[in-house]
């Protein structure tokens, strides 16, 4: 049955999996942000997809090809994924100490 359901370009599916490849920008820019603006991440993940969003747009923009641009890149890396958690993690503890 599954050989005559018809994915999109990148979809691909695999025993009881399906995934999306990514292997342009315009994948990014016209799939990806699209699907996450319309059903939103919950939880820190939503601050990474917002910094995540920013460089596509810098990329799309050819904003990385300059200097400048990939200093901001950078630094929008640097407080996403795991620095971002830990940061949270330090905050909500703080914030726990100071109730008791």
């Amino acid at each position: 049955m599954n050989s005559l359901v018809t994915y999109p370009e990148g979809v691909n599916q695999a025993s009881n999996a399906t995934y999306f490849v990514v292997q342009r920008l315009s994948n990014i820019m016209d799939i990806i942000i699209p699907f996450f603006d319309k059903y939103p991440l919950v939880g820190v993940k939503v601050k990474d997809f917002e910094d995540f969003k920013r460089v596509a747009e810098l990329m799309n923009s050819k904003g990385h090809l300059t200097k400048e641009g990939l200093e901001a890149i950078r630094k929008i890396k640097q407080g996403m994924n795991t620095s971002r958690s830990a940061a949270v993690q330090h905050e909500q503890s703080s914030a726990q100490d100071m109730r008791k």
